[in-house]
């Protein structure tokens, strides 16, 4: 792709990629192996049978399934009928994906068997189902392959507009109930446009991708559009660390996508530095904030590979990145002040922070995050009060406190909701978070507020530590007064052997600090 064309629909763009590669290995999945070819011809049947069905374009259709090559194919067939892919999580509870597809509408529906007990509810809460498919069942009659080959007749284009609504995916839900956000075919067009820039594919040739995060989540998005370019996917069901390191020298893989709880369960395996990472271009991270030095100890195991991405539900992907390249500085990793970045305006936006009254402010001042660009989504399903709330004199604000410095970079200082305020001063919880984590014998640190009769909230530091190491309240306190100042320094710290994790694999921050507020009567 030379130049951004919005108003190409996002399956005329990947159909381009399916007949330049189509004899190439486009994904492959437990053994089984797709071309290109192959997965636009499966998309075909599945968008004829949709239709021949009743299924209309507008319609709403959701995949309910781990990662597989199939539901690529599925998804494929939705977006080409004209329907909007509902992504499902399927490491969510079932009640709360009933109440999902409840909310959100549901008018075909496929599944992995494993989920079969939520069909009924959701047929039965979700509205008129005119397709409900098993994609693994094995029984006469309800094979996937037997629902595709009722594909006699011919398929019917649909026209698509650059405002037509691709998909419906949830916020991650951390700070209220999660919200339904409208990504349109502009919106997609133009991620694949930067997903390309971003890899110079150009320059590199076809990505080997290991897919192993959710394809309800970022990995979804990941795939479709890189397959613009002729990547080849090798896909998991679920975050194994043991079988990714392995899978890396095996298949020649060239880039995958963790966040960093799942960055650090590969480097803490006892035989991480075990393998051949020499195939490797690009280890992306992002969806939350990382370690720095979990980053460090990361660019000295995979090496000048790694490749942070800021982006949101509402302005996926590409709102920021820092390239491999940033991570160093005279051929020598990087200061923390520049890891602590993430990176720089994509190609496909622009940057901005904004004080109360969303006037821009100059550099290292700090404000709320906003961007512009294609990428920013039309706004939430179904809430036009809510998608006002988020846009400003032309800009998406990204409920982020940031700033830029003289040189373009930007740093997140914490989400807005996130901020302590104790004693009439603002405490931004990441920036003690990296203090407290930079302590040697910590892996892992969450701060919040907690409720306090003097100060109106007192930070805390709930932390877990290395197997063997000793590191007590007293010395994360000392040690965060000496580099903080007495206000920002925790004033108690609580040990854990593991935090809770959202259902895409973010520490839930917000089940944590409920445990502190919820005898207060509060809101958290």
């Amino acid at each position: 792709m030379q130049k951004l064309q919005l108003s190409q629909p996002l399956i005329d763009i990947i159909d381009r990629a399916c007949d330049t590669y189509a004899d190439d290995t486009c994904v492959e999945f437990e053994g089984q192996v797709y071309t290109y070819r192959q997965v636009k011809e499966t998309s075909i049947k599945v968008a004829t049978v949709l239709q021949s069905n009743g299924f209309k374009k507008g319609m709403h259709a959701a995949v309910y399934s781990l990662n597989s090559a199939t539901i690529l194919m599925v998804t494929l067939g939705i977006i080409r009928a004209g329907g909007v892919w509902i992504p499902v999580n399927p490491r969510n509870s079932e009640s709360d994906n009933v109440e999902v597809l409840k909310r959100f509408g549901c008018n075909a529906l496929f599944y992995q068997s494993k989920f079969d007990s939520a069909v009924q509810r959701i047929a039965d809460n979700a509205g008129h189902l005119v397709a409900s498919v098993c994609i693994d069942s094995q029984a006469p009659g309800s094979d996937f392959d037997d629902w595709i080959n009722q594909a006699a007749d011919q398929f019917v284009p649909v026209e698509f507009e650059p405002t037509d609504t691709v998909s419906i995916p949830l916020t991650g839900g951390t700070t209220g109930m999660p919200k339904g956000v409208m990504l349109s075919q502009r919106n997609f067009a133009a991620l694949c446009f930067a997903m390309n820039d971003s890899l110079q594919r150009s320059r590199h040739g076809r990505d080997i991708m290991l897919i192993a995060a959710p394809m309800t989540h970022v990995g979804g998005r990941a795939v479709l559009t890189s397959m613009v370019a002729g990547a080849k996917f090798v896909i998991m069901d679920k975050v194994d660390p043991q079988t990714i390191l392995a899978t890396i020298p095996e298949k020649q893989i060239n880039s995958f996508f963790l966040p960093p709880t799942g960055i650090y369960s590969l480097l803490d395996q006892p035989n991480v530095r075990e393998f051949d990472y020499s195939s490797l271009r690009s280890v992306s991270y992002g969806s939350a904030p990382i370690s720095i030095e979990r980053l460090k100890e990361a660019l000295q195991v995979f090496g000048p590979v790694m490749r942070n991405g800021f982006g949101q539900t509402e302005c996926p992907m590409f709102i920021a990145g820092l390239s491999p390249e940033d991570h160093f500085i005279d051929g020598q990793i990087a200061p923390d002040s520049r890891l602590s970045s993430v990176g720089k305006a994509t190609v496909i936006s622009e940057l901005a922070i904004l004080d109360d009254e969303f006037n821009e402010l100059g550099p290292n001042e700090r404000g709320e995050i906003a961007v512009k660009g294609p990428n920013v989504s039309e706004g939430y399903f179904n809430d036009p009060e809510e998608t006002a709330k988020i846009r400003a004199k032309g800009w998406h604000l990204t409920g982020d406190i940031g700033y830029l410095d003289e040189d373009g970079f930007l740093y997140i200082v914490d989400r807005k909701k996130d901020m302590i305020i104790t004693g009439g001063f603002n405490v931004y919880s990441s920036e003690v978070e990296q203090t407290v984590g930079a302590i040697k014998g910590i892996s892992g640190a969450v701060v919040i507020g907690v409720p306090s009769e003097k100060w109106g909230e007192s930070v805390k530091a709930v932390v877990s530590l290395v197997s063997g190491a000793d590191v007590t309240e007293q010395q994360i306190i000392e040690i965060c007064k000496e580099k903080l100042g007495g206000v920002k320094a925790p004033k108690s710290v609580d040990f854990v052997d593991d935090f809770p994790k959202t259902p895409v694999g973010k520490i839930d921050k917000k089940a944590i600090r409920a445990q502190y507020w919820k005898e207060t009567g509060r809101a958290v």
